[in-house]
């Protein structure tokens, strides 16, 4: 069996073709590591909102949705962000496989609560049936997954594409969580912390240094990490290199954070 690796797109490096052009690129150049990807659309998603004149609210992170925001929602990311996508890695050479959370349960979920705080129709997955994901990887195809999950009720939720990664990341056993952001890793002042431990990360957290998005990665990445994932990465598209340096073992940027176990291993280079 290959390894696994899941790269959780986002960031300007992937707004235009260009980017994924480097992506297909990058995946061609590892052909030995299965690649998953989960892609959020939080600027599309803000744009279409405010085009129907809906108002958006984040609390740390979490973009909370109403009722009327869902419908607008789903079709930017399973729809428009999602054919995107594989159609521009298709073309580039990389066949992809279009599914959403709600593609064959994927994930289930039910409505997500922090403490006490209510988020509308954002889901939290409790069920993850990565066998649809499996399929695709046996075809030789790369799954694109839009993280619009359903409840057991079939109701239509919007998940943290973060979140719905570090999920997907533990059910299929991948070696590996890459988050691609538009900063280049974890910040402390004006330098990138190039490794960072769960205590140090709580504590940032804690104290402010690290906020907004930043904090629902970093909750995604100890989930990750406390499930037997190796390894969480986070950093900027810097063209074809950066995947390989990561599956390579060879980081020369971003932030890494590590399960105990995996010792300073990041990804597994022998199957290169």
């Amino acid at each position: 069996m290959n390894p696994r690796l899941l790269i959780k797109i986002g960031g300007r490096a992937f707004e235009k073709e260009a980017g994924f052009r480097e992506l297909a690129h990058a995946i061609k150049a590892v052909p030995n590591i299965e690649t998953i990807i989960v892609h959020g659309g939080g600027a599309e998603i803000s744009k279409s909102l405010q085009d129907h004149d809906r108002e958006t609210l984040f609390i740390d992170g979490i973009r909370v949705t109403q009722p009327e925001d869902m419908v607008i929602i789903e079709k930017v990311l399973s729809e428009t962000i999602n054919q995107r996508i594989a159609s521009w890695l298709t073309d580039n050479g990389v066949p992809c496989e279009r599914m959403s959370g709600k593609t064959e349960q994927l994930f289930v979920v039910e409505p997500m609560t922090r403490d006490g705080r209510q988020y509308g129709f954002v889901g939290d997955i409790k069920q993850v049936n990565g066998e649809v994901v499996l399929r695709a990887l046996k075809k030789g195809r790369v799954p694109v997954i839009s993280p619009i999950s359903a409840d057991e009720n079939h109701r239509s939720f919007n998940v943290n594409a973060d979140s719905a990664a570090a999920a997907l990341a533990v059910a299929i056993d991948c070696i590996g969580l890459v988050f691609i952001t538009d900063v280049p890793g974890v910040m402390d002042r004006d330098d990138v912390c190039q490794t960072l431990s769960q205590k140090e990360a709580r504590e940032r957290i804690a104290d402010g240094t690290i906020k907004g998005g930043m904090v629902a990665k970093m909750t995604s990445a100890f989930e990750a990490l406390a499930n037997q994932v190796p390894a969480v990465f986070i950093t900027q598209w810097e063209g074809t290199p950066t995947l390989q340096g990561i599956v390579a073992g060879e980081c020369r940027s971003g932030t890494v954070l590590r399960s105990q176990e995996s010792g300073d291993r990041i990804f597994i280079n022998s199957s290169l």
